[in-house]
């Protein structure tokens, strides 16, 4: 109910007796004097609470603050020169031999190859000066292979921030039987999510020295990246067997108080939007918008492409826009948003569209993938990051 709507409370008679205005009595002075020592204390007591609060705690109590926030939020704006710097910031070789190479073999649920490479997120996360607080969440759930302990890897640059931006991916890849005539080439999803992993992880690493300085700021907006697991089906996609890691978060989000013990505020309530990245790395990918309410954010998107093009540091990218489109839509898809979607969360869905031809086959590998678009799209998602959280 919005404040011009609230109903006026309804001064009741004093049991039919009525006071003269020009003759009070010594009661009436008496309760006079006692309302304005009880108004004056409350008044003391309210300051106080305000001038001690911390800035967080006191903004997250109220939610309607939290919805007016997100919706007034404004990117930075940067000047030339700062393009240049965040763009040169992105490590092409690092990104292709440290991030990605070792997440480039099979890492079903629950399996060894799971283990090794949220080890190798954690690793990498853990090494950068900007102190995130990371968390794998663990959790068994049953799936048509029976029951199955899938792990999200969460990381989390200043906890306590009443808003944040999230970048998300998925970690597991798809069964896959190998290929019969050579049994040692096995389904290693490159695009399919390693790619989009290890471009959020040079995300970080190329905006570690801002991130620190945001993380000591005390910014209202932190960052959040989240590596869900299980995201592929492991028979046919059903709302059952799919989207296994972001249903688990999505729902213990809902249902955690953020701040801890808030009794108004959750932590999905704390999500400004959603950023998911899939598909990613394949030669010309055509990324549309799939929301109204998120069109703003695609245009950043749009307008960091154009930036970058006219600036010549985007390789092999002959137009100034070819990656993001608002003239074509194929319809919705299928992915780990849609737990997030279905409970308000904003989404930016970042996924080609059509899907590469090699989606869901043994040719999903490194060989498939086009390191330049690689580079230049994590070059952009930069130049995003930094403008939201203006670093």
């Amino acid at each position: 109910m919005s404040r011009n709507s609230r109903r006026a409370k309804v001064l009741h008679p004093n049991n039919g007796r009525a006071l003269a205005a020009c003759e009070p009595t010594r009661a009436s002075r008496m309760r006079v004097l006692l309302m304005c020592l009880c108004g004056v204390l409350s008044l003391s007591v309210i300051l106080g609470l305000y001038l001690n609060a911390d800035p967080w705690t006191s903004h997250l109590h109220h939610d309607t603050h939290l919805m007016k926030d997100r919706l007034s939020h404004k990117p930075g704006k940067y000047s030339v020169a700062q393009i240049k710097k965040f763009a040169a910031q992105v490590n092409g070789h690092r990104l292709w031999e440290t991030h990605l190479r070792p997440l480039l073999i099979e890492r079903v649920p629950g399996t060894a190859g799971s283990q090794i490479i949220r080890q190798h997120i954690l690793t990498q996360l853990g090494s950068l000066s900007a102190g995130w607080t990371l968390e794998e969440n663990s959790f068994v759930s049953p799936t048509p292979k029976g029951d199955v302990t899938f792990t999200n890897v969460l990381a989390v640059l200043e906890p306590s921030a009443p808003r944040r931006l999230l970048l998300a991916c998925h970690h597991d890849s798809k069964i896959l039987p190998p290929d019969p005539k050579n049994p040692q080439r096995v389904f290693v999803g490159a695009s399919d999510s390693a790619v989009p992993c290890a471009i959020i992880l040079e995300l970080a690493a190329a905006l570690d020295t801002q991130l620190k300085a945001l993380k000591q700021q005390k910014s209202a907006v932190t960052l959040q990246l989240v590596f869900f697991d299980g995201e592929e089906a492991f028979e046919e996609w059903t709302d059952t067997d799919s989207l296994y890691g972001s249903r688990h978060l999505a729902e213990l989000m809902e249902r955690t108080p953020h701040p801890p013990g808030s009794t108004k505020t959750t932590l999905l309530q704390a999500v400004d939007l959603l950023v998911l990245l899939d598909l990613l790395g394949g030669l010309e990918p055509l990324i549309v918008s799939h929301f109204d309410n998120t069109a703003r954010w695609f245009d950043r998107l749009i307008a960091a492409e154009k930036r970058l093009h006219k600036q010549g540091l985007l390789t092999s990218h002959p137009i100034e826009q070819s990656y993001f489109r608002k003239d074509f839509y194929l319809g919705p898809v299928q992915d780990d948003h849609i737990p997030f979607l279905n409970r308000g969360v904003s989404v930016l869905h970042l996924i080609p569209t059509p899907f590469p031809l090699f989606w869901h086959t043994l040719d999903d590998t490194e060989e498939k993938m086009h390191r330049p678009t690689v580079e230049n799209l994590t070059r952009i998602l930069a130049i995003f990051v930094a403008e939201y959280l203006s670093l």
